[in-house]
């Protein structure tokens, strides 16, 4: 039976925390998937793994070792090139890597590259989400920038998102960012539903292959809202916490509309028209929808876009 039809298998799917950040980014979203996707913790902190089924760790560095990777990207990046055999078995299975991380610090700075760069020499594709420090951290601000050019230079897609933007949005909503963010989770638990379950029209590895190896920028964006909205689901998308970028023009578009058991086609196609509607005229658009009962009186939409200019 094709991908298309029966879905991905979830040990296929990896999600990966690298760094402090990452990791708790991680663990949330692995938490809130709930569908035997696999997780990796990489850290040089003990403080940040969990233990679980499906739940696989790797240290850098000697657990005697106190100060870690603090502030030191090269060290972290010699000590993940370091655990090539372990990183080698985990990705055996692995087609689709989604990799979180913070970069400004040590470990996210200098072992997230070099992860995604092992993910993808494996075969896998690797889709990062990277968050920037704050305008009030320039020192950490210029670190990030040197670990940011490197992970886009091996993962298929890096999102770069803005943690003075998440940090507001998470204070609005009264909670705290750092725990885990709402926009990542929706955004990891959609690609893995996307991929993994039966839809009305199916989504698989390959249409988004398809899309990522389009030449140009890329990027990704989750909207939220209610079926008769799709104005707002749009405005949803577009406050997401993300480094400003001009996503007009993209020529590629993978985008998947999931809803309740209330979901009509008319609903799908009015929300995707909104969505795609700044696109290049000769964009690929590859579409896909699905029913989930959970989702009662919603309709959320995950897009990538890719060659962007």
């Amino acid at each position: 039976m094709p991908p298309s039809v029966r879905g991905m298998d979830p040990s296929n799917i990896l999600v990966a925390g690298v760094g402090g950040i990452g990791c708790s980014w991680a663990h949330q979203a692995y938490l809130r998937c709930g569908m035997g996707a696999h997780l990796a913790l990489v850290d040089a902190d003990d403080s940040s793994f969990k233990t679980g089924e499906n739940i696989h760790v790797l240290r850098l560095g000697h657990a005697l070792d106190e100060n870690g990777c603090a502030a030191l990207p090269p060290l972290a990046e010699q000590r993940m090139r370091g655990l090539a055999n372990l990183t080698n078995q985990l990705f055996q299975s692995a087609e689709l890597v989604i990799l979180l991380t913070g970069l400004g610090g040590g470990v996210g700075t200098g072992a997230a590259h070099e992860f995604a760069r092992q993910a993808r020499q494996s075969g896998a594709i690797v889709l990062a989400v990277a968050g920037l420090p704050f305008e009030s951290q320039p020192a950490r601000a210029a670190i990030a920038e040197e670990g940011l050019e490197r992970l886009e230079h091996v993962a298929h897609v890096t999102v770069r998102l803005s943690l003075e933007r998440l940090a507001r949005q998470a204070r609005e909503r009264g909670q705290m960012w750092q725990m885990g963010a709402e926009w990542i989770e929706d955004l990891v638990d959609g690609l893995v539903r996307t991929l993994m379950r039966m839809g009305l029209i199916n989504l698989d590895l390959m249409d988004l292959r398809a899309i990522v190896d389009q030449v140009g920028g890329a990027t990704m964006l989750v909207g939220v809202g209610r079926p008769d909205d799709p104005k707002g689901i749009l405005e949803s998308a577009l406050k997401a916490p993300l480094a400003a970028m001009d996503v007009s023009g993209a020529k590629g578009c993978l985008i998947q509309v999931e809803g309740g058991l209330g979901m009509t086609i008319g609903q799908v196609e009015a929300v995707t028209a909104l969505f795609t509607s700044a696109l290049d005229n000769d964009a690929q658009v590859i579409l896909g929808a699905r029913v989930s009962e959970d989702l009662v009186d919603t309709i959320r939409v995950v897009t990538l876009l890719s060659g962007i200019s």
